[in-house]
């Protein structure tokens, strides 16, 4: 697993992690059953808090994506392809929101939006 860290990114820490193991599982490199590294493993790795590995961990068990069993690790659930593909929807319908939002408070309006949308995709 390898995982890529921007400690200067407004993205939290833990979101990070997660969003990297998420695309890890979408991309098939981490299968099912196959065992994460374990908090402290993987945070002696890059040098951050365990609470910030667990947190992520935590999150992608609330999602789905994983499964804890106390005291033998955390494990990569049996991925739903729908349910992968809605999660990712789901994602990049939350980025689009947060540009949408950013837009709207400098003055755009959903013409203005949507008109850098079709700009930036290459439909006029």
């Amino acid at each position: 697993m390898r995982i890529i860290l921007n400690h200067s990114s407004m993205v939290p820490i833990y979101e990070q992690l997660m969003e990297q193991i998420k695309s890890e599982i979408f991309e098939n490199k981490l299968k099912e059953n196959e065992a994460l590294p374990s908090v402290r493993t993987l945070a002696g790795e890059l040098r951050i808090s365990a609470l910030t590995v667990k947190k992520a961990y935590d999150a992608l068990e609330d999602a789905g994506f994983v499964t804890t069993v106390h005291g033998k690790g955390t494990y990569v659930t049996a991925t739903d392809k729908q349910l992968a593909l809605e999660a990712r929807r789901k994602a990049v319908e939350d980025d689009f929101m947060k540009v949408i939002d950013r837009a709207r408070s400098m003055g755009l309006d959903n013409q203005e939006i949507i008109g850098i949308v079709n700009l930036l995709i290459g439909d006029d």
